[in-house]
């Protein structure tokens, strides 16, 4: 099953039933369906692989608890993305305060261009993601890859708007060295 698309939408849903009332199997196979998908959203917003498995495992734990509060007659895969998302930025929350990062807030010309961030496939992505700091990761998923505002992004991470169009404009600037350096070296 791909996704839970190769099944009826009636027997997902009384897949989704078992899983809201703890059966272990039934939560085992949707955690496998989907597993893929969670950990390719986590893995944009962790500096590892194993941060990455950390969101996923915390995500599908509140998938599991939360079941009942998801509309069915709304897209799972959304509402799961968004509990993704936000168990990402609870992870990388809790990380900030037991790091010394600082948020810049310096007036920093945000390009409208992208062109310049040619990556050539997911893998070189992933990894270019990786090594920036957890604040350019948090902002440059959020605005690029979820497509979350910069007065969006200020409110979810307690700064300014202009300290989040600053740290996309960093986040974009070291994503391109990144990129220069891997052509460099190919």
């Amino acid at each position: 099953m791909q996704n839970g698309e190769s099944i009826s939408h009636k027997k997902f849903l009384k897949l989704l039933k078992r899983c809201s009332k703890g059966d272990r199997k039934a939560q085992e196979h949707l955690y496998s369906t989907f597993y893929g998908y969670a950990m390719s959203i986590a893995l944009r917003f962790a500096n590892s692989f194993l941060m990455a498995e950390e969101i996923t495992n915390d995500s599908f734990l509140k998938v599991f608890t939360k079941l009942d509060t998801h509309d069915t007659e709304k897209s799972f895969k959304a509402w799961l993305r968004q509990i993704v998302v936000n168990s990402a930025l609870d992870y990388n929350r809790r990380e900030m305060k037991n790091q010394n990062l600082v948020f810049t807030d310096q007036n920093i010309e945000e390009s409208t261009d992208d062109s310049d961030l040619d990556l050539p496939d997911a893998e070189t992505i992933i990894a270019a993601l990786q090594t920036l700091s957890p604040v350019y990761r948090l902002v440059f998923n959020l605005y690029v890859m979820e497509g979350y505002s910069h007065d969006e992004i200020a409110a979810q991470l307690d700064v300014s708007v202009s300290t989040s169009r600053s740290n996309l404009a960093r986040a974009k600037q070291k994503l391109k060295e990144i990129v220069q350096k891997s052509k460099n070296y190919a």
